[in-house]
């Protein structure tokens, strides 16, 4: 039933507060003495309540039974319903009033007094209406400020969403300023050096003419008229010649002044990019921050291919310890080492590929050596970093069961996982790299001995070919960009020359056979020019050149290497040629970077994985689905890469 209006109500009979709510209500009529009238329970409804008494709603009552309670002359008898309450409140009240109010309906209003009504129950009743009354103008309060705030939220995330796509445009921008201004240097020397090599062949020319005369003059004395003719002209050609020369170097002051500008041009641009660049790397760092799930301290690898939306790969987690660590974000490295240090299944010890970022259960049943020994990796730098050796009992358990296989295997070397009979020789890095910071660390022979083996298998099966410097595995001869780049990271340039090898030589080695130029579709439908380094080489491959984020940062953390090995030897010719391959890729790492495509995202920046999606890779595995697809590995090497941080060696 619809409330009534309190305008019904005449103005005397609303002596108290009362409060519009309504209960249902039985009640039956009894003699002021206490006898009962009228046996069967009537209905009603409380139309306005008080502490006093209440207003009775009731539908349908009998024309002679009006008469009665309007004379006054009976009691009522009340059982009053409210939900708080398994029974119903008992009461007993007199009638104050009765009015029709709907005439030929009859349905009437009465005001009764309570005689008598428990005052704890009464109490409740009250307090009841109270928060029935106030809870709709609180709940639509609520709905309002949760409305605005959401609204409020939504905008907040909208325009910081819009400032970081922004961002990286405005990098993306100065990229392309950036090697526009390169290439018309590169062609304002090109002229330069043109119009040299011109004014050169012109002095000499000038020089033979004034030889000419010279030689001319000199026999003056018994020549002719005719002779007098040839030392005119020959004044004349030296006069055209001079002016020529003057004109030569006037257009070489202007290209002077053209690479000038173009130089100072070029300086603003890359003063620019520095800025654009730190802060669009600052960002990917925040991206990979707000990925990480708080309950478990997982992140998903790949945000943006649905098939392993909620795939974390242990690889990945032991790059993001490194990252967090780097960042001094110390909670959220130990979230992901206590999830391996205590809720990870392993099976004999061995950490499997992947987990669900959600709830960390498996996610892929394969156990390989490589994310194993990365998680042990991870706890070395966290463990240089921190001094805190919290996890050295679980990066010691990694080592025994990597040792273990060692000690099972042939020659020394690590195979690719227990159930498998392959080596790798990543991984054999990835094992000399682990044990030599475990040997460092606790100063037991077990791991530097560990780690020779490692490396005397390497030097047996991998590095044993002049033509080809670094073999992928045992009996293998695929080029794997990762094992050139780690080769530098893992063993170092001083290192490789002790062993015989060419650290040179493999860095070259690698930009000739893995270095492409591709064509890559921003997320804005604009296309780029990428240079980068390819998986494995184009040529072995059909489905063309495809620039790998990862490996690419991987050599620019190489080139780094390679640039302070040779200013620590005072070569800063091949420093600074490191030095600038190091920028260069760091430059186009930069033009790969896209927004965030999840809506948690908040279009932060970060990597995807390829150039290409659904790609072979050329080493048994496919890049993600999704053009767009955000990848924790590609991320966080860039990141790597750009603050020159080498995770294959322990620094002070």
């Amino acid at each position: 039933m619809s409330q009534i209006d309190n305008k019904l109500i005449p103005a005397e009979h609303r002596k108290y507060l009362r409060l519009d709510t309504v209960f249902p209500v039985q009640f039956r009529l009894e003699e002021p003495e206490g006898e009962v009238f009228l046996s069967a329970w009537l209905q009603g409804f409380t139309n306005n309540i008080s502490q006093d008494g209440i207003c009775l709603a009731i539908n349908n009552l009998d024309p002679e039974l009006f008469e009665l309670l309007r004379k006054k002359n009976v009691k009522l008898s009340l059982e009053i319903d409210i939900p708080i309450s398994r029974k119903p409140i008992c009461a007993r009240s007199s009638i104050v009033w009765v009015k029709d109010i709907f005439g030929s309906k009859h349905q009437y209003l009465v005001g009764i007094k309570y005689d008598y009504i428990p005052a704890q129950q009464n109490n409740n009743l009250m307090r009841y209406a109270w928060l029935k009354k106030l809870l709709v103008p609180v709940a639509l309060a609520l709905v309002v400020i949760l409305a605005a705030g959401l609204g409020m939220n939504s905008y907040l995330n909208f325009k910081l969403t819009q400032g970081n796509k922004l961002l990286i445009e405005k990098l993306a921008v100065v990229l392309k300023d950036s090697s526009l201004a390169k290439q018309k240097i590169e062609d304002v020397i090109a002229q330069r050096q043109g119009l040299r090599l011109q004014l050169k062949a012109l002095e000499t020319q000038i020089k033979s003419v004034e030889s000419a005369k010279v030689k001319a003059e000199s026999q003056k004395v018994n020549i002719e008229a005719d002779n007098l003719k040839d030392i005119l002209e020959l004044n004349d050609l030296i006069l055209s010649l001079t002016k020529e020369k003057l004109i030569l170097e006037a257009k070489l002051t202007n290209v002077a002044h053209k690479e000038d500008e173009a130089g100072k041009e070029l300086s603003q641009l890359d003063q620019k990019k520095a800025v654009l660049q730190k802060a669009n790397f600052d960002k990917m760092y925040q991206w990979l921050k707000i990925h990480q799930n708080s309950r478990t301290g997982l992140v998903a690898s790949f945000e943006g291919d649905k098939e392993i939306a909620n795939w974390s790969f242990t690889y990945d987690l032991a790059l993001l310890i490194q990252a967090y660590t780097q960042f001094l974000d110390f909670d959220r490295a130990k979230q992901i080492l206590d999830f391996f240090a205590h809720d990870a299944k392993r099976e004999n010890g061995w950490f499997l590929n992947a987990y669900y970022s959600d709830d960390g259960a498996p996610a892929e049943f394969i156990m390989q050596s490589g994310p194993n020994l990365w998680v042990g990796l991870a706890i070395m730098q966290y463990m240089q970093f921190t001094k805190d050796q919290s996890y050295l009992d679980l990066a010691e358990s990694i080592a025994a069961t990597i040792i273990n296989l060692q000690d099972s295997g042939s020659g020394g070397g690590i195979r690719g996982g227990p159930t498998v009979g392959w080596y790798s020789t990543e991984h054999n890095l990835d094992a000399y790299a682990f044990f030599n910071m475990l040997a460092q660390v606790t100063g037991k022979e077990v791991y530097s001995g560990a780690a020779q083996k490692a490396m005397n298998w390497m030097v047996k099966n991998t590095y044993d070919r002049p033509d080809l410097p670094v073999r992928r595995s045992k009996g293998d001869s695929t080029i794997a960009t990762d094992t050139y780049a780690w080769s530098i990271a893992a063993i170092g340039p001083q290192k490789l020359k002790d062993l015989g090898m060419d650290p040179d030589k493999i860095m070259e080695f690698v930009e000739e056979n893995c270095g492409v130029e591709v064509n890559f579709i921003r997320p804005n439908g604009q296309s780029v020019q990428i240079k980068g380094f390819d998986f494995a080489p184009q040529r072995h491959t059909s489905r063309g050149g495809v620039v790998s984020s990862e490996w690419t940062a991987q050599m620019v953390v190489s080139y780094k290497i390679m640039e302070e090995f040779y200013l620590k030897k005072g070569d800063k010719i091949k420093a600074a040629n490191y030095g600038e391959k190091a920028q260069m890729y760091l430059s186009e790492l930069g033009n790969m970077i896209i927004s965030s495509p999840s809506a948690s995202g908040q279009g932060e920046g970060c990597l995807p994985y390829a150039t290409q999606d659904q790609v072979d890779t050329g080493h048994g595995w496919s890049t993600p689905k999704g053009s767009h697809t955000g990848s924790v590995s590609g991320t966080t090497y860039t990141l790597f890469a750009y603050y020159g941080f080498n995770p294959l060696e322990l620094k002070e």
